[in-house]
């Protein structure tokens, strides 16, 4: 890991898993879809490997390129993600820590985006549910990049929307994937242990460190 004393221009976050801990609930809304609605069996555990980037990308990686028509892909996106919004809005809430985490960082002028591969339906649905939407100056959703991640397009996306340099950036990720998109980025990060063990992250050099939440300490040593 490296030098945690690190002092940051711009906190950049990932949404899901990373800000509020609901990867459950997109797992269930696309099984639910992928099995019942569009009749294709596949296991609770394969669905949850597919889980990364677009949903088309998604999609692709299951049913195969050109399956759906960009009109289809539509529609099963939103039914998907009606699925998930109903069943996680009644436990709807921001990881322990975080909504003080935001204020703080707020008080201290640093910058602070989101990079998502989530569409704006659901990015609106979460910061405009939580109200915390005034403590973003950028949102990067997957309407803004041709590529998701791992591909480094969506936190260099945000830090050009935040114009501040990627090696002034810490990302806070829970996934591999987004830990590799921020190191292709040139982008320290912190993980958020919601969805991953750490032996998952071992090969990474970009990581400062490890919480389950942003009540760790670890934290105080970035303001």
């Amino acid at each position: 890991m490296q030098d945690t004393n690190f002092k940051p221009k711009a906190f950049l976050f990932d949404l899901n898993g990373t800000m509020i801990n609901d990867m459950k609930y997109h797992a269930d809304a696309w099984h639910a879809t992928i099995n019942k609605k569009l009749s294709f069996i596949i296991s609770y555990e394969d669905v949850k490997k597919e889980m990364y980037g677009k949903n088309e990308e998604l999609l692709v990686r299951i049913f195969g390129k050109d399956h759906f028509t960009p009109e289809q892909v539509e529609i099963i996106s939103m039914q998907k993600e009606k699925l998930y919004q109903e069943a996680y809005l009644p436990s709807l809430k921001l990881i322990d820590g975080l909504h003080q985490f935001l204020s703080k960082a707020k008080d201290h002028k640093i910058k602070m985006a989101i990079g998502s591969a989530a569409i704006p339906f659901n990015i609106d649905f979460v910061i405009d549910k939580l109200d915390i939407r005034s403590y973003f100056d950028a949102i990067v959703s997957a309407n803004n990049v041709k590529l998701s991640k791992p591909d480094p397009e969506t936190f260099i996306n945000a830090a050009d929307a935040l114009g501040v340099k990627p090696e002034d950036c810490i990302i806070f990720e829970d996934v591999p994937k987004g830990v590799e998109s921020a190191n292709r980025a040139g982008m320290k990060c912190f993980v958020i242990t919601t969805t991953h063990n750490i032996q998952d992250f071992e090969h990474f050099d970009n990581i400062l460190g490890y919480i389950a939440d942003y009540n760790d300490p670890i934290l105080t040593h970035l303001f």
